[in-house]
């Protein structure tokens, strides 16, 4: 019998045996640290040897650079995204744009030549590489130009990028030690630190810290294995560049005037005698007239002369309204057709000796045009400055839809910044209402201030006012029965100056109401059978928005436009722009 026992106690015990090993084995698996590696071309996400994997600002960002002939690229779009938007790549045309306070620099696909404005200097080696997708740019060329330091490391090939300064937490580490691409000792390793190795603090841990290598890696040490902190700070060794501007040094008191025809300019005279204070006109004299750049003009000497012998500069608005068969983006997007209409404009203010342009480019998509309109004003303000012609630009109030018009890099290159605060409500608004409400002009000013200096900005305000009407249609959309029919008002309005708008009121027999909130006066009145609505432009609703133009220090005031005016209206106008 006992012989029987024996076996399975044996058995047994090498079952306890063989589980104790187990265990002990999963004990020592669990808490012994991974020696497996990275793979580092995954890491980085590197396909080829030509890839260059960029390192910004402590941060592995998706788009590579690329190396040719042992030397760093880096396409169009990380250059703008991550390090200097002001660089302009035309697809069209295979031509690099870059522009500084005072010159143009040029550059041609696959050259290693580039012209700054007009003189042709040599780079050593090839500038852009295009291809179909997009264009890379060598990167010493975009340092010339940019604010930020990098290094190039190899195996793999890497550029770590710098251009955010300031204070980072640096800690150094106790003793060699693993690098891991995740907390965890499980987690493949990255690379290694030698002791006393300088790392930056990311997103400190009490058992694991985010850390980043000086060469690009940016992975996870067990926080025991760092020393004391300490703050060291990045600073940059890069000069900007200042921009100057022609400002002037009084209030500006500007008005629009429309002209349709050449005839209209002999008006201005008896337009002029109405008015009080003018001392700029914006004719509407220049129009994008055709895809090559050129324009239309309805210019006149005479009327240039006549003013500057009353004092007022004339600063001649040029639009891209009049012509429907002109494609605005068409223009604006290739180099040559752009070139050509700067030319054009600067070539016609000489020939009229203007002291201004005002450029107007409205309902511009913001898909088609891209980085083109604000490089066409970069371009332009370049050869007005060197004309000693002022540059104004017309911009709505800021809003997500208009946000590239670039405010504030206008502000750097042309000389005034307009709002045209008004059309709040215009024809074809779903809904009626003001032209230019307090709180919509209030907040353009405020908005526009965020990227525009106050004493660039020039705030423009409307003479007209919008007669709306609401005219009832019988419908049957919405009928239960036969004889049930629901009341709906289809909504039109024009636009109308400020003493037909009177008219309006006297003849219809109603009374003005102030809205403060609005800051207009309004009326509402039935006229055979047909709702009337008016948000009044006045000389009060007008003094409320000549008081936000004073109260927030701007450089002055436009008015949309010249004949639309009570002649009464001037003398509000003068108690603050003298």
């Amino acid at each position: 019998m006992k012989k029987k026992i024996i076996p399975v106690f044996a058995a047994i015990a090498l079952i306890i045996v063989v589980v104790l090993f187990m265990v002990l084995g999963n004990i020592i698996e669990k808490y012994t640290p991974s020696k497996e590696t990275k793979d580092l071309s995954e890491y980085y996400g590197l396909t080829s040897d030509t890839d260059v994997a960029l390192i910004c600002n402590n941060e592995v960002i998706d788009t590579k650079g690329k190396l040719v002939n042992g030397e760093v690229y880096l396409s169009y779009e990380t250059v703008r995204n991550y390090l200097n938007a002001r660089f302009y790549w035309d697809p069209n045309e295979n031509i690099l744009r870059y522009t500084t306070a005072n010159d143009l620099i040029s550059v041609n696909a696959e050259s290693s030549d580039y012209t700054v404005n007009k003189d042709t200097q040599s780079f050593g080696q090839t500038i852009v590489k295009a291809d179909a997708s997009t264009a890379y740019i060598a990167i010493d060329f975009v340092k010339q130009y940019s604010d930020f330091q990098y290094n190039y490391y190899t195996d793999p090939n890497r550029v770590v990028l710098t251009n955010a300064w300031g204070d980072y937490t640096i800690a150094s580490a106790k003793q060699k030690t693993e690098i891991r691409y995740q907390g965890g000792i499980k987690s493949p390793i990255l690379t290694e630190a030698d002791k006393n190795t300088e790392l930056t603090i990311l997103e400190p841990g009490d058992t694991w810290t985010k850390v980043a290598t000086n060469d690009g890696y940016i992975g996870y040490i067990k926080s025991n294995k760092l020393g004391t902190t300490s703050t060291t700070t990045i600073s940059s060794d890069y000069v900007a560049e200042e921009f100057s501007h022609i400002t002037k040094d009084y209030k500006i008191n500007m008005a629009w005037h429309q002209v349709t025809n050449q005839s209209a300019n002999d008006n201005l005279a008896s337009i002029l005698q109405k008015t009080k204070g003018i001392n700029i006109l914006s004719p509407t004299w220049f129009y994008l007239n055709d895809n090559n750049g050129n324009i239309a003009s309805l210019a006149s000497s005479t009327y240039v002369d006549y003013c500057h012998q009353n004092g007022i500069e004339v600063w001649a608005l040029i639009s891209n309204l009049e012509n429907d068969s002109v494609n605005t983006a068409e223009v604006l997007s290739h180099t040559s057709s752009r070139d050509n209409l700067t030319n054009n404009i600067i070539s016609a203010a000489i020939q009229y000796n203007l002291d201004g342009i005002n450029v107007d480019f409205e309902a511009l998509n913001a898909d088609a045009v891209g980085n083109s309109y604000i490089q066409f004003i970069r371009e332009l303000s370049l050869k007005c400055a060197n004309n000693g012609i002022v540059l104004s630009v017309d911009n709505y109030v800021p809003s997500d839809y208009t946000a590239f018009y670039n405010r504030a890099e206008q502000a750097l290159f042309a000389d005034y910044v307009v709002i045209m605060a008004y059309d709040e409500h215009y024809a074809g608004s779903p809904e009626a209402g003001s032209v230019a409400s307090i709180g919509f002009v209030t907040d353009g000013v405020e908005n526009t201030l965020k990227e525009v200096p106050a004493n660039q900005v020039i705030l423009g305000m409307p003479f007209y006012t919008r007669v709306w009407s609401e005219t009832p249609v019988e419908s049957d959309s919405t009928a239960t029965d036969e004889t049930d029919t629901t009341v709906d008002y289809e909504l039109s309005s024009y636009a109308t100056n400020m003493t037909e708008v009177q008219k309006l009121i006297s003849a219809n027999g109603v009374q003005p109401v102030w809205l403060d909130d609005i800051g207009q006066n309004y009326v509402e009145y039935q006229n055979g059978g047909v709702n009337y609505k008016i948000w009044i432009e006045d000389a009060t609703s007008l003094e409320k928005k000549l008081t936000v133009m004073d109260t927030y220090g701007l450089a002055g005031g436009s008015f949309w436009k010249l004949g639309m005016e009570d002649s009464s209206i001037w003398d509000t106008i003068i108690k603050y722009i003298n």
